[in-house]
């Protein structure tokens, strides 16, 4: 090393400073020294490195995404709105001129008059009543033999009170219709004289006159009754046709129609009628 040299930081290259000896004031020369094979390489291995790309931020993408839309909304938004309330004010100010002008006034002659106003009404139908306009739609729309065809022509002309229990049974399940005669609906006197007439038995429609034995029957004591035999309750309110063994079949009520059931009431009493 050369004397009044001072040594430099280490770097690539190693470079070494000469003081002037000469003049009042030391001058500085830098004299570059060779650089080695092996920094070189160095070098020129950093110079050629592929340079690494920085992987986008996802968090401050969509940060973005969020901030940007909502700086154009603020700044947007309050320009819309003035301009919506310039609109406003212009629409306020037509409507009133024509208000003014008269473009909304309507004149009407003396001689219109205005139509009334008719509430509609309507009517509850209670499901027991549409069964009731059903029965008698039906009743009216019976098409087979009556009471009267039977009694000009019965289909058993011989009385066999064993034949008129079956021929009850054949209407087990019929609906009940006050004052019907006929199988689209019985009552209790209907259907035991629509059973009979089929034998050439006339009975009045009518429980009371058939607990009478009017038409030609007769009561009879409890122990001579037969199934066949017609059996009388509630004072001759309701009649049926006995089946024995405390058993009858009935027209009840519109809601067991025509059934098989005991005997309900103890004080009855029964009356024959084909002897």
């Amino acid at each position: 090393m050369l004397s009044g040299s001072t040594p430099s930081r280490p770097s690539g290259r190693r470079v070494a400073t000469r003081q002037s000896a000469t003049g009042p004031a030391a001058t500085r020369q830098t004299v570059r020294r060779p650089e080695s094979a092996e920094a070189r390489i160095r070098r020129i291995q950093a110079a050629n490195a592929p340079q690494k790309k920085k992987k986008p931020a996802i968090l401050n993408m969509a940060i973005m995404a969020l901030v940007v839309p909502a700086l154009f909304c603020t700044v947007a938004l309050p320009a819309y709105a003035f301009q919506d309330q310039q609109d406003d004010s212009a629409a306020g100010a037509e409507l009133q001129a024509l208000k003014e002008s008269g473009a909304q006034t309507v004149a009407v002659g003396d001689d219109v008059v205005a139509a009334a106003v008719k509430r509609d009404s309507y009517k509850v139908t209670s499901a027991a009543e549409m069964r009731r306009v059903a029965l008698a739609t039906t009743y009216r729309a019976w098409k087979g033999p009556s009471v009267a065809d039977f009694l000009k022509n019965p289909p058993y002309p011989s009385f066999n009170l064993d034949k008129v229990v079956k021929v009850a049974k054949k209407y087990n399940g019929i609906p009940y219709r006050y004052g019907g005669d006929n199988p689209s609906g019985f009552d209790c006197s209907g259907f035991t004289q629509y059973v009979y007439a089929q034998f050439g038995i006339s009975l009045p429609h009518s429980s009371s006159r058939q607990g009478q034995g009017a038409g030609g029957g007769a009561v009879i004591s409890p122990k001579d009754a037969l199934p066949g035999d017609l059996v009388v309750m509630d004072g001759g309110g309701h009649i049926g046709i006995y089946l024995g063994g405390n058993r009858m079949i009935d027209a009840g009520t519109p809601r067991t129609g025509v059934s098989i059931r005991d005997i309900y009431n103890p004080n009855h009493w029964f009356v024959r009628y084909g002897i």
